[in-house]
Protein backbone atom coordinates (compact mmCIF):
# COMPACT_ATOMS: atom_id res chain seq x y z
CA UNK A 1 0.00 0.00 0.00
CA UNK A 2 1.18 3.69 -0.85
CA UNK A 3 1.89 5.89 2.03
CA UNK A 4 0.22 9.05 0.98
CA UNK A 5 1.54 11.82 2.89
CA UNK A 6 -0.67 14.82 4.06
CA UNK A 7 0.16 17.99 2.52
CA UNK A 8 1.86 20.15 4.81
CA UNK A 9 0.84 24.13 4.26
CA UNK A 10 3.51 26.84 5.24
CA UNK A 11 1.88 30.90 5.96
CA UNK A 12 4.71 33.09 5.57
CA UNK A 13 2.04 36.32 6.39
CA UNK A 14 -0.43 34.21 7.82
CA UNK A 15 -3.01 37.19 8.00
CA UNK A 16 -2.11 38.75 4.01
CA UNK A 17 -2.17 34.91 2.86
CA UNK A 18 -5.91 34.53 4.18
CA UNK A 19 -7.05 37.60 3.08
CA UNK A 20 -5.98 36.84 0.12
CA UNK A 21 -7.25 33.07 0.00
CA UNK A 22 -4.00 31.64 -0.47
CA UNK A 23 -1.09 29.31 1.39
CA UNK A 24 2.95 30.24 0.39
CA UNK A 25 3.82 27.09 0.44
CA UNK A 26 2.75 23.48 0.42
CA UNK A 27 4.90 20.59 1.06
CA UNK A 28 3.51 17.16 -0.18
CA UNK A 29 6.39 14.25 0.11
CA UNK A 30 9.67 15.55 -1.73
CA UNK A 31 8.11 18.23 -3.73
CA UNK A 32 7.36 21.72 -2.20
CA UNK A 33 5.23 24.42 -4.52
CA UNK A 34 5.74 27.78 -3.84
CA UNK A 35 3.31 30.46 -4.61
CA UNK A 36 4.46 33.72 -6.45
CA UNK A 37 6.40 35.67 -3.97
CA UNK A 38 5.98 39.50 -4.61
CA UNK A 39 7.87 42.49 -3.00
CA UNK A 40 5.76 43.34 0.30
CA UNK A 41 6.10 44.35 3.51
CA UNK A 42 3.97 42.03 6.84
CA UNK A 43 1.20 44.17 6.23
CA UNK A 44 0.91 43.48 2.09
CA UNK A 45 2.20 46.96 1.41
CA UNK A 46 3.77 46.84 -1.50
CA UNK A 47 7.56 47.73 -0.95
CA UNK A 48 10.39 48.95 -3.41
CA UNK A 49 8.05 50.59 -5.67
CA UNK A 50 9.10 51.62 -9.04
CA UNK A 51 12.59 49.63 -8.60
CA UNK A 52 11.93 46.07 -10.01
CA UNK A 53 15.36 45.26 -9.46
CA UNK A 54 14.78 45.79 -5.70
CA UNK A 55 11.31 44.19 -5.48
CA UNK A 56 13.33 41.21 -7.65
CA UNK A 57 15.42 41.27 -4.51
CA UNK A 58 12.92 41.02 -1.89
CA UNK A 59 11.51 38.06 -4.08
CA UNK A 60 13.76 36.11 -3.47
CA UNK A 61 14.59 36.86 0.06
CA UNK A 62 11.17 35.59 0.76
CA UNK A 63 11.23 32.96 -0.85
CA UNK A 64 14.80 31.92 0.79
CA UNK A 65 12.76 32.25 4.33
CA UNK A 66 10.61 29.54 2.75
CA UNK A 67 13.34 27.45 1.65
CA UNK A 68 14.79 27.65 5.00
CA UNK A 69 11.53 26.97 6.69
CA UNK A 70 11.85 23.35 4.70
CA UNK A 71 15.49 22.63 5.37
CA UNK A 72 16.29 23.67 1.49
CA UNK A 73 18.40 25.98 -0.51
CA UNK A 74 18.05 27.54 -3.97
CA UNK A 75 19.81 24.49 -4.92
CA UNK A 76 17.06 22.30 -4.47
CA UNK A 77 14.58 24.04 -6.85
CA UNK A 78 13.41 22.52 -10.40
CA UNK A 79 11.81 24.69 -11.46
CA UNK A 80 11.14 28.88 -10.99
CA UNK A 81 8.93 30.96 -13.29
CA UNK A 82 8.86 34.53 -13.32
CA UNK A 83 5.96 37.01 -14.41
CA UNK A 84 6.97 40.61 -15.12
CA UNK A 85 5.54 43.71 -15.94
CA UNK A 86 8.27 44.97 -17.98
CA UNK A 87 10.45 42.48 -19.60
CA UNK A 88 12.93 44.17 -20.88
CA UNK A 89 13.97 45.69 -17.42
CA UNK A 90 14.05 42.08 -15.86
CA UNK A 91 16.29 40.81 -18.59
CA UNK A 92 18.48 44.00 -17.63
CA UNK A 93 18.80 43.08 -14.20
CA UNK A 94 18.29 39.37 -14.35
CA UNK A 95 22.69 38.52 -13.57
CA UNK A 96 21.45 39.15 -10.23
CA UNK A 97 19.79 35.91 -10.55
CA UNK A 98 23.47 33.93 -10.73
CA UNK A 99 24.06 34.87 -7.15
CA UNK A 100 20.82 33.14 -6.14
CA UNK A 101 21.59 30.14 -8.37
CA UNK A 102 24.75 28.92 -7.68
CA UNK A 103 25.08 25.53 -8.45
CA UNK A 104 22.76 25.30 -11.52
CA UNK A 105 19.80 27.05 -12.46
CA UNK A 106 16.45 25.61 -12.84
CA UNK A 107 13.97 25.08 -15.23
CA UNK A 108 11.27 27.59 -16.00
CA UNK A 109 9.68 30.62 -17.98
CA UNK A 110 9.62 33.92 -17.77
CA UNK A 111 5.85 35.42 -18.73
CA UNK A 112 6.10 39.24 -19.75
CA UNK A 113 2.12 40.14 -18.19
CA UNK A 114 -0.37 43.06 -18.30
CA UNK A 115 -0.44 43.55 -14.81
CA UNK A 116 0.41 41.33 -10.75
CA UNK A 117 -1.79 41.42 -8.20
CA UNK A 118 -1.86 45.28 -7.03
CA UNK A 119 -0.63 47.98 -9.64
CA UNK A 120 3.14 48.60 -7.76
CA UNK A 121 3.96 45.26 -8.47
CA UNK A 122 6.13 44.45 -10.88
CA UNK A 123 7.84 41.11 -10.83
CA UNK A 124 6.40 37.74 -9.17
CA UNK A 125 8.76 34.58 -8.75
CA UNK A 126 7.53 31.03 -8.53
CA UNK A 127 9.08 28.20 -7.38
CA UNK A 128 8.71 24.33 -7.22
CA UNK A 129 11.37 22.23 -5.32
CA UNK A 130 12.48 18.98 -4.96
CA UNK A 131 14.36 17.58 -1.69
CA UNK A 132 15.18 14.19 -1.13
CA UNK A 133 15.02 12.39 1.83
Amino acid sequence: MLNAEKPQYFLLRPEVEKAYGYAHAVKIGNEIKISGAVSMDDEGNPTAVGDLEQQMKNCYADLEKILNHYGCTFDDVVVENVFTTDMALFLEKSSYRNTIYTEHFPTGSWLGVKELALPEIMIEIELEVYKAD
